[in-house]
């Protein structure tokens, strides 16, 4: 590529070319998410990039290897890809020439000052697969949750500011939120409540589901039944819109006499199998828990904290996974739910396993988080202002005393590495979304923040 650095002739170039392509290979075999990798192109001089330009505008990223070259060939590849990363050389291979100059030539300029590129120092990677693939794993989550189609029950709306909550979803993430009214769901209900062949298929599932290991019921059988006549009412409704994620509105009101039953089992289920499943249409904390979803390949679930205390922290739930750790089942209980006298699962998540939480804030710009570690699955009888008990399952999750962007949690999640520890806070004024995660780490933050960019190039930033 270039007559400097440890590329010096063509010889050189094919060699490398090679042991790139055999890298990356073995790299992306590693990969826990969908990758697909090019034929490596070698370009030498800046009239060369019009042969690629097509192919880097069609790929997500482009995984630039900046062995030598002008500063004119890097600004045109960055410039004509949608995500870039940049791989450098120093005791991996051959020695690259932007090794030496990236930061001072290209990322300033030759000043003193960053200049305004779609890259920075967070894109750059020297020798280290693994910090190419976390990052690559951050923005397929990024490109996933951009855009993403979900179903919404009765109305898009948000806890505390209503229906702003879904603009601002729909603006910041491009959210393709689809509703569907309570009358139309009322009359899929009772049509399947009136077939004999959907209610004896529902009842044949929910008999699978009560045989499970692990799984014991404490309510009326039929509560069940009706659980899994709404589950298949909701996944048609999914499959005809051909979206995977879907939200219910007025879960403990308009569809509890409707379908005998709470929507918390079915959307449980629907978590299980892989897609995405949120109560209350809270379009607040929605987005952070697509997000998380998608990094962690795993389930996640919308919970309610309570008073967080010498570092922990007890959330409230109805509607969790059983499959956080994205392996294997979770014990539940089928039992009322004090709001509705039906059926709730109540998941109890093995006690040390490390999960991830997440707390959007209600303009979509700051968000806090922690990871930590369950320390118990009490069940409390909780009651609210004007409404009735509350059993829900609760989770006691631990937290350490740290205090770190949310970037590098998210970096943290992607690597499983230990967040070096900071400047406490106690901060937790709004929903968690909570996200099992691989973290084998005993640490970690009771607060973490970041500024979320208005533009979505920049929001990979968010997710390096």
């Amino acid at each position: 590529m270039a007559a400097l650095g440890g590329l010096q002739s063509e010889g050189d170039v094919e060699e490398e070319t090679r042991r790139i392509t055999d890298e990356l290979g073995r790299a992306v075999a590693t990969a826990s998410f969908d990758l697909e990798v090019s034929p490596v192109s070698c370009i030498g001089a800046v009239d060369e990039l019009a042969r690629i330009k097509d192919a880097l505008r069609s790929h997500d990223v482009s995984l630039l290897y900046a062995a030598g070259g002008g500063r004119d060939i890097l600004e045109g590849v960055v410039s004509s890809s949608n995500w870039s990363l940049i791989f450098l050389r120093h005791k991996s291979g051959p020695l690259y020439t932007w090794y030496e100059i990236i930061h001072p030539s290209f990322l300033r300029g030759g000043s003193d000052e960053f200049r305004a590129l779609s890259v920075n120092v967070d894109d750059v990677v020297v020798d280290d697969y693994n910090e190419v693939i976390w990052r690559l794993r951050a923005l397929h989550g990024l490109k996933n949750s951009l855009g993403k189609r979900i179903v919404a029950i009765g109305s898009a709306g948000g806890w505390g500011i209503g229906s702003r909550a879904a603009r601002l979803a729909r603006a910041r993430w491009g959210l393709d939120i689809i509703e569907l009214s309570y009358p139309e769901l009322a009359h899929r209900i009772r049509m399947a409540k009136t077939d004999p062949k959907a209610v004896s298929h529902a009842r044949a599932k929910a008999e699978e589901y009560l045989a499970q290991e692990g799984v014991s019921l404490r309510t009326d059988r039929r509560f069940v039944v009706n659980a899994f006549v709404l589950y298949q009412v909701l996944r048609d409704v999914m499959n005809e819109l051909e979206a995977d994620a879907v939200t219910v509105d007025e879960c403990m009101s308009t569809i509890i006499p409707l379908a005998e039953t709470t929507a918390c089992l079915p959307l449980s289920v629907v978590n299980d199998e892989g897609g995405l499943a949120f109560c209350e249409s809270d379009f607040v904390v929605i987005p952070a828990g697509i997000l998380l979803h998608y990094i962690s390949g795993k389930p996640v679930f919308l919970a309610d904290p309570t008073y967080p205390y010498d570092g922990q922290v007890t959330v409230a739930h109805c509607t969790a996974p059983r499959r956080m750790a994205g392996k294997g089942y979770e014990t539940a209980n089928i039992l009322t739910h004090f709001e509705s006298d039906y059926a709730a699962p109540r998941v109890a998540f093995t006690k040390g396993q490390a999960v991830t939480a997440v707390i959007p804030d209600f303009r979509g710009e700051h968000w806090i988080g922690f990871k930590g570690r369950i320390l118990d699955t009490p069940s409390f009888p909780t009651s609210f202002p004007g409404r009735g008990g509350d059993r829900r399952g609760l989770e006691e999750a631990s937290a350490g005393d740290a205090r770190v962007p949310l970037d590098d949690l998210l970096r943290g999640i992607l690597k499983g590495d230990r967040i070096c520890p900071g400047k406490s806070g106690d901060r937790m004024d709004v929903r968690l979304m909570l996200g099992s995660g691989d973290v084998q780490c005993s640490l970690t933050t009771t607060r973490l923040e970041v500024t979320l960019s208005r533009s979505r190039r920049d929001l990979v930033k968010v997710v390096p």
